[in-house]
């Protein structure tokens, strides 16, 4: 077993991850477990999931879809993973967040320690007090449900270089998603409904940033919604 993944399932690390989940709350997934349920479960059965990790074969089950009315009459759909793999993930994330976040922008206010909306607000006032005038708003349209899977993983592998972790990331992407009772293969897309796809769209689109960054574009963006200010009209076309 790899020192990263380690790490990840270290005691002190899946008890904080579990802390995390717990004052979370959230709903059962498909498993019907509840997060007052994993404590007992956790005590009986830790030692034989940690293993099945250590030896690449555990499997996440797949994320419960649910449907969700909007206040304007439509839909919202709602990925939710099992507590356990809730846990699991919160704690790959707490490791891998500090290893990941040198390499992103300065310009990337979702998801990350120290940083919120009313900040990403902040930097563009300040952009506007400075001249920028001009905006493009760019909304990443179904951005989670669309992420190819080869190409995150390849940006994983250039930032933690760790067979292990990569494995058992790359098993929470194809764990599927079941609606209405039908499971479904997820061959694009982030893990919907865990803790870990915050995490990897940033990782994602920290590939937009570098290109926003090398054309000398003033810009802040929250998870997958980005604002692109300039002072004349002609270089937001580029």
């Amino acid at each position: 077993m790899s020192k990263l993944l380690d790490k990840i399932l270290s005691r002190e690390n899946m008890l904080e991850a579990y802390n995390q989940v717990k004052s979370n709350k959230g709903s059962a997934g498909i498993d019907g477990m509840t997060i007052e349920e994993m404590d007992n479960y956790l005590r009986q059965n830790w030692r034989l999931t940690k293993e099945l990790i250590k030896q690449r074969k555990y499997k996440p089950q797949p994320v419960l879809k649910v449907e969700i009315p909007k206040p304007d009459g439509g839909i919202r759909q709602l990925g939710i993973s099992t507590v356990m793999d809730r846990i699991i993930q919160q704690a790959i994330v707490q490791v891998m967040s500090p290893i990941c976040e040198p390499h992103f922008s300065d310009t990337s206010y979702g998801f990350r320690p120290n940083r919120s909306c009313e900040k990403a607000i902040m930097k563009l006032l300040e952009y506007l007090n400075d001249g920028y005038e001009w905006i493009v708003d760019i909304d990443l349209e179904k951005f989670f449900d669309t992420v190819p899977q080869d190409r995150l993983m390849s940006l994983v592998h250039n930032i933690i270089e760790d067979g292990d972790t990569e494995s058992l990331i790359r098993k929470y992407l194809h764990s599927g998603v079941i609606i209405n009772g039908q499971r479904y293969k997820t061959l694009v897309s982030t893990p919907q409904g865990g803790n870990l796809s915050p995490l990897l769209s940033n990782i994602m689109l920290n590939e937009l940033d570098k290109e926003l960054e090398k054309r000398g574009l003033r810009f802040v963006r929250y998870a997958d919604d980005c604002v692109i200010r300039s002072e004349a009209r002609q270089p937001l076309s580029v």
